[in-house]
């Protein structure tokens, strides 16, 4: 336990205790509404901002955040305004995001050191103004659900209905679609681009084997997200390999493990 006495290594610890709970609550509306390919499609548009961010010499944190959000937006608009199928667009903004980060990331002079942390994650590097925005975020979002908790799961599990209903689906739907993209942003930190869609996925679908209920998968997705992330973060640290990759597999090994038991389960039910 010598590492809990560097600064770094506490800071990583807050960050993956934060970004947990924010991610679990992300990634059950997202499975729940069916929409993690937009999440794969914001994440890769931030590669966009990332490259321009640096090309300009700017925060590359902030301008993925710019992108993410634009992207997130863009998707929804081209969507309900033009009908446009929602896979189409979100392969659209995904080759965008892409091709506009490669561009930028080529033309910025010299060599650009970071871009690994942001591609592949490394949670070690968060800074205590790092903790600070992930806490106001994760607050803001707990607020949020606290007072629109039964408008986002009707919209969520039966938009039509919500709509007929009189909600404020298109509302809604926005502010989570921008909610995702800043957790898309905030979580790149944690396990990079390549990985994200696992941290924010896994979780769930590890806990909706078990609950059926939103709030009681949301609650397992945090506890998955929690302890798999702090085993990954200490394992990561003893052997000294990237932490993303540690914490992305013991999900894995997670999720194939309760399908395994609830298999079995099931077949015992059944024989019964």
């Amino acid at each position: 336990m010598e590492y809990l006495q560097y600064a770094f290594f506490r800071n990583a610890l807050v960050g993956v205790f934060i970004i947990s709970i924010a991610a679990a609550m992300i990634g059950t509306y997202i499975i729940t509404r069916r929409m993690v390919s937009i999440t794969g499609g914001i994440t890769h548009a931030c590669f966009g901002g990332l490259g321009l961010g640096y090309f300009l010499g700017v925060s590359p944190v902030a301008m993925a955040g710019l992108f993410a959000v634009a992207s997130s937006l863009g998707v929804e608009w081209m969507a309900s305004r033009y009908r446009v199928r929602e896979d189409s667009a979100i392969a659209v903004v995904w080759s965008l995001g892409m091709a506009v980060g490669i561009l930028f990331v080529f033309l910025t002079p010299g060599y650009v050191p970071e871009l690994n942390g942001f591609l592949f994650g490394n949670i070690l590097t968060i800074t205590a103004a790092d903790l600070w925005t992930f806490a106001v975020y994760t607050l803001v979002l707990i607020a949020f659900f606290a007072v629109f908790y039964r408008r986002i799961i009707a919209c969520a599990f039966d938009s039509d209905f919500a709509k007929v209903s009189g909600l404020p689906v298109k509302t809604v739907n926005c502010m989570m679609t921008v909610f995702v993209a800043v957790c898309v942003v905030l979580t790149i930190r944690l396990v990079g681009i390549m990985l994200l869609i696992s941290m924010l996925t896994l979780p769930v679908l590890v806990a909706e084997m078990w609950y059926r209920r939103f709030s009681s998968i949301m609650f397992g997705a945090m506890a998955v997200s929690l302890s798999s992330s702090l085993a990954g973060l200490f394992v990561a640290t003893v052997i000294d390999v990237p932490c993303s990759a540690i914490i992305v597999m013991l999900q894995v090994v997670l999720y194939v493990s309760a399908r395994v038991v609830k298999d079995i389960s099931l077949r015992r039910s059944i024989g019964k």
